[in-house]
């Protein structure tokens, strides 16, 4: 069994109609996502708009969730602020969550030595287990194969990768070169399934929203080595995954539109993410329509 569970969601951070935190639908939203099947959250990272939160927030959101759910809670207390980043998960560790997810910083493109120290410095700060998170496409600097194999050999607490690098190769490098227990999530809906045949053990997913009982039934084929079913679940999800990410509607802009058709009040994504295109909602009701015909 994996650390942290197999289906993790990147858990959306819903707002009410003034944009202002709701902790309530926070609340109701983890609840709701643990009983589809998911096996641990994430809260405050990429999909959970961390960028547009107040420290406070954060706390807030970490506190809540994690007395709320009995599953681990992933909290996002990283940035590009090394500093800011260890006062924020010297007292997330204080609120009961799990582990600790630690971005690659973003904006300021530090070299690999910079990115080193900053993850060895969030890591010393604490004794929770620390997920280095590596996701160029966001924050320009992709976190090199030689850097995550000295960390996870070198940092006992540095224990697993959340993988968005779109490079199942360089990943099996470090699956190889890294400790036994050192663990890898697919942190790239699309590339979940390549990712398992390297060696991951889970995902933190997005589509994970609304396909949690799609990615518990694929793992599971996975463990009895049915290729031909997990073949067959991965393809149903597909629309899913395109559909949770574009140019005209970035991620989390698709989830909180599905979430709202599915009747959670999420509210809207902060700008800069919005406003939601026009006829989104429509398109999350077909897209959702055809994946539960899809599941017989």
């Amino acid at each position: 069994m994996a650390r942290f569970g197999r289906v993790l969601t990147a858990m959306v951070t819903p707002f009410d109609e003034h944009g202002e935190l709701d902790v309530d639908q926070a609340v109701s939203l983890a609840r709701w996502l643990v009983e589809q099947g998911n096996e641990g959250l994430v809260v405050s990272g990429t999909t959970g708009e961390s960028a547009t939160l107040s420290i406070d927030e954060k706390l807030t959101l970490f506190e809540n969730v994690a007395s709320a759910v009995t599953v681990p809670i992933i909290a996002g207390t990283t940035g590009s602020n090394t500093r800011m980043d260890i006062g924020l998960t010297e007292e997330a560790s204080k609120l009961g969550i799990a582990g600790i997810l630690g971005v690659c910083p973003y904006y300021n493109r530090p070299s690999q030595a910079g990115l080193e120290a900053h993850f060895r410095a969030i890591a010393g700060s604490v004794d929770l287990p620390v997920v280095l998170y590596d996701i160029p496409i966001r924050t320009g600097r992709k976190i090199d194969s030689t850097t995550l194999v000295r960390l996870a050999n070198d940092v006992p607490n540095i224990v697993a990768l959340k993988d968005a690098a779109k490079n199942p190769g360089a990943t099996a490098a470090v699956e190889a070169n890294s400790p036994d227990d050192f663990e890898i999530y697919s942190g790239d809906d699309p590339m979940t399934l390549p990712l398992l045949a390297v060696g991951a053990v889970g995902a933190i997913g997005v589509a994970t929203h609304w396909c949690a009982p799609d990615h518990v039934e694929m793992f599971d084929a996975w463990a009895r080595r049915d290729i031909d079913a997990v073949q067959r679940i991965n393809g149903r999800q597909l629309e899913s995954f395109e559909f949770e990410t574009s140019d005209d509607a970035p991620n989390p802009v698709p989830s909180k539109a599905m979430l709202r058709m599915l009747g959670h009040a999420v509210g809207e994504c902060r700008f800069p993410m919005g406003p939601t295109p026009h006829g989104l909602e429509d398109a999350a009701r077909s897209v959702y329509q055809r994946l539960v015909d899809a599941r017989g």
